[in-house]
């Protein structure tokens, strides 16, 4: 039987990084390289991983590659002692996504986080993202799922800084962290109480990523806007193509994937893509 996590003992803070799936020359899941890249990660300073996120390309894995990329990140995330967010027995948290697609409505979307969160081994951190689900959530509705028993958070990515988050972040339910799951929007959702971000363009500048987060809570408004005009830029320029393409080609670019493979339906990102990215982050390919 699971230990049941405590949704009140949780500190979703910071910077979580959903986790790339690096592929070698042979197509295969190189799961050492996605060892090394998570060590790396966790030790510039993000708070902890997420496993098989969007960015992880679930999709196109089978479900033994999906099994040994969730081990990898479990056993990386023991070593260092911190937080992975995954369907998995050793998961702090699981993320999981608003009823795609069937848009049930406020009232359907209540009750399907309600039911989940009485099953679930692990407290719930829910994905709203309205233009993969096809719906939209108003403030009074994400208060009542942040209500519920087990749910400790939300991923916030509506691809806007609307009304919604910042009459949320205004008056959010106890124990309730809203963490920004807009790269581009991670400033100014931080500026208003938002706990941290899942945050895939912290693959690359980490660390300037974890100082951003670090400056807001700190209240250094200097350092924070300084670091939002440096790296807003690099986020939109890595999700210039379907996500994960240009981050896994900016890892090859700098030599910490073997290749910048994606799978089908995704394609490589394009070279005119990885050199905006470079230039945005004022990182360079090694010679």
């Amino acid at each position: 039987m699971l230990a049941v996590v405590d949704a009140g003992d949780m500190d979703l803070t910071g910077i979580f990084v959903p986790m790339i799936t690096p592929f070698d020359s042979s197509g295969a899941v190189a799961c050492s390289v996605l060892g090394n890249l998570a060590r790396d990660l966790l030790d510039a300073g993000a708070s902890g991983l997420v496993a098989l996120g969007t960015t992880g390309e679930p999709s196109s894995l089978t479900e033994r590659e999906r099994a040994g990329v969730v081990e990898v990140l479990a056993r990386v995330c023991q070593q260092r002692s911190a937080p992975l967010i995954a369907d998995h027995p050793s998961a702090v948290a699981a993320l999981s996504l608003v009823p795609p697609f069937v848009r049930p409505g406020p009232e359907g979307v209540v009750a399907h986080f309600t039911a989940l969160a009485r099953t679930s081994p692990v407290p719930l951190i829910v994905y709203h993202v309205p233009a993969r689900t096809g719906q939209s959530l108003d403030a009074a509705t994400l208060r009542r799922i942040g209500a519920l028993d087990r749910v400790a958070g939300i991923k916030y990515a509506t691809g806007a800084l609307d009304a919604d988050v910042v009459a949320l972040l205004a008056d959010p339910p106890p124990g309730f962290a809203v963490l920004s799951g807009d790269d581009t929007f991670l400033s100014p959702l931080l500026a208003l109480g938002a706990a941290g971000g899942i945050l895939a363009s912290a693959h690359v500048a980490t660390d300037r990523f974890v100082a951003l987060s670090d400056a807001w809570r700190a209240g250094d408004v200097v350092t924070a806007r300084t670091l939002t005009h440096e790296l807003t830029p690099l986020s939109a320029a890595l999700f210039a193509e379907p996500n994960p393409a240009v981050i896994k080609a900016v890892l090859h670019a700098q030599g910490r994937i073997p290749t910048p493979a994606v799978r089908l339906p995704l394609l490589p990102a394009s070279q005119t893509a990885l050199r905006d990215a470079l230039a945005a982050g004022l990182v360079s390919a090694p010679s």
